[in-house]
């Protein structure tokens, strides 16, 4: 493989795929690195369809496995014997935070990322988010608008394929989408419910990356489910499925997997990086590649790790980081509030399939400023669904025993309505990632600290969630309501940011509002460390569009002759 390149990109999942794609299609020679092993569309899809009595435990990892092996991804919900080859192995590459504010790094080990097993939720942004904070003060302001990355959407929802319905809410951008999915009963009647006592409140389907109509050799969902153990037929968007082969169809493209950055070199000026280093995973040989631009894909934690690690005389605090604020300003989701309740006198419907998507109720709080009887900024939306209560469940709730018990158990479950809240973290400086002083990885590279925490806005938000919720439930006639508040623990929510934010002023800021380092001139970072603030809304579909918008600025720029 040759040693240098017009471009390369540090990482291969949502948005490392995105810059490959969008830099090869102008023609760029370009190399992508990844940390994790090769893998190959079907062929490793190892538990796509199979049943849990095909695997000794049903389809769980066994718990002494779990616990010395996956001690924080088997706290994560799709964690299974399923998908287990695609995960991260906790014991193999540690980190370090305090025990009184735990932070779970959720994430994969192999090519493409978490993009074989996201959620695949996509809301665009809009200039209610990207306008937050400065209107509320809490973080420095955007430098981009929506209007800047309005196109960018286009582009990029065009190509990944959304299903969903348009709801012309200001809040909420419609965006280029296939035909929705189908709510069921249970859905349609709290829709109903909200449409009648709740209008500014409004149920959809989930907007999705996964087609109902088939697309450039794509098939649509078939409703098998099990989307989070890899999608034979690519109804689901994934770098492994779309952006990479797209990239390796230009002929610019080359990848080398099981390496790991370890850092970036630098001119004497500290102007523009030389040279990314790298160090096998398997055998722990380095080398050293060239190229014109580099773009960090990597994760927030990934991309910033790196930074970190690129400290020099000329960068001495991680480079790029003359602000001092790299690191800083980690931001995610809440996660896990939930508010459920059995909904009565739908006995005579059941579903068939598994619909790979639940509902969405978009924001509704702090549209126009903070509302009167609201105590906290920013807002949240509610994701979830409704279904039938499996025999497994049925079993718990269900009185007797005996024969009259099994010939129960042979019946669909009472309806259950589920609600989950996901709101907006704000970005706090001392929210941050750093580097361990004194513990080292396998690599002998310096191991991650964190130091993280829910604040009192997310706690009280959390709160008002549990109170519209259940009001919410009540008003559908749901029995047996249910709340908790979730585990408030930083990274849970799977979407993590912040940390190398955008900003106007370098005084403040790592990026500019092209995802440029405002110190380096050929570095873009346009995963989620790149983020100013969080939104409420699942971010994947706003990384693509900035990382597409920034692929092309560079290509730009590298044609003109100005890097």
């Amino acid at each position: 493989m040759s040693a240098e390149f017009d471009a390369i990109v540090v990482g291969s999942g949502i948005t490392g795929g995105w810059a490959a794609r969008e830099l090869t299609r102008r023609g760029l020679k370009t190399l992508v690195l990844e940390r994790g092993r090769h893998i190959e569309h079907v062929t490793d899809y190892q538990g796509e369809h199979k049943g849990p009595w095909e695997y000794p435990f049903r389809g769980r990892v066994p718990r002494k496995v779990a616990e010395r092996d996956y001690f924080i991804q088997s706290q994560f919900g799709w964690f299974d014997a399923y998908g287990q080859q695609f995960w991260n192995n906790d014991r193999l590459n540690p980190y370090v935070y305090d025990e009184d504010k735990p932070f779970h790094w959720v994430h994969t080990d192999v090519l493409a990322g978490r993009s074989l097993v996201w959620g695949r939720q996509c809301y665009r942004w809009s200039d209610l988010d990207f306008e937050a904070n400065r209107r509320d003060g809490h973080g420095i302001d955007w430098p981009i608008r929506y209007a800047d990355i309005a196109p960018w959407y286009d582009h990029v929802e065009k190509v990944v394929g959304i299903s969903g319905e348009k709801l012309g809410l200001p809040q909420l951008p419609d965006g280029q989408f296939q035909k929705p999915m189908d709510l069921n009963v249970v859905e349609k009647h709290v829709q109903a419910t909200l449409r009648e006592r709740f209008p500014d409140r409004r149920l959809t389907v989930g907007r999705v990356a996964v087609l109902t109509e088939a697309m450039n050799g794509r098939g649509a969902c078939h409703y098998c489910g099990p989307c989070h153990r890899g999608c034979s037929a690519s109804a689901y968007f994934s770098s492994l499925t779309v952006t990479l082969p797209e990239a390796q169809a230009t002929g610019n493209l080359s990848l080398r997997t099981d390496v790991v950055v370890e850092g970036l070199d630098t001119d004497p000026a500290g102007r523009r990086v030389t040279g990314v280093r790298v160090i096998d995973t398997r055998d722990h040989s380095r080398t050293r590649y060239q190229a014109k631009l580099v773009f960090l894909c990597a994760s927030t934690i990934g991309s910033t790790q790196v930074l970190l690690n690129s400290a020099s005389e000329r960068h001495p605090n991680g480079l790029a980081n003359g602000s001092g604020v790299l690191g800083h300003y980690m931001m995610d989701h809440t996660f896990g509030t939930g508010i459920s309740g059995t909904m009565p006198g739908f006995d005579d419907r059941t579903t068939y399939g598994f619909r790979p998507n639940g509902i969405y109720v978009p924001r509704f709080r702090n549209l126009a400023g903070q509302d009167a009887d609201t105590d906290f900024v920013r807002g949240y939306g509610f994701q979830g669904g409704a279904g039938r209560m499996g025999f497994t469940q049925s079993a718990e709730r269900l009185p007797g025993f005996g024969a009259n018990f099994k010939k129960a158990l042979g019946k669909p479950g009472p309806w259950q309505m589920r609600l989950y809240g996901f709101g907006e973290i704000l970005p706090y400086r001392d929210n941050v990632m750093r580097l361990d002083p004194v513990k080292t990885d396998r690599f002998g590279i310096p191991q991650v600290r964190f130091d993280t925490q829910y604040r009192d806005n997310e706690k009280r938000m959390i709160d008002d969630m549990l109170v519209q919720g259940e009001a919410m439930l009540k008003a559908a006639g749901a029995v047996d309501i249910s709340k908790h508040p979730g585990r408030m623990i930083m990274g849970r929510g799977v979407h993590e940011m912040g940390t190398a934010r955008m900003g106007r002023d370098p005084a403040e800021s790592v990026l500019d509002g092209w995802n440029r380092a405002h110190e380096v001139d050929n570095l873009y970072v346009t995963d989620g460390a790149c983020m100013t603030s969080g939104s409420c809304v699942n971010p994947s579909i706003t990384y693509m569009a900035l990382t597409a918008r920034a692929a092309n600025h560079a290509a730009d720029r590298l044609a003109e002759g100005s890097v």
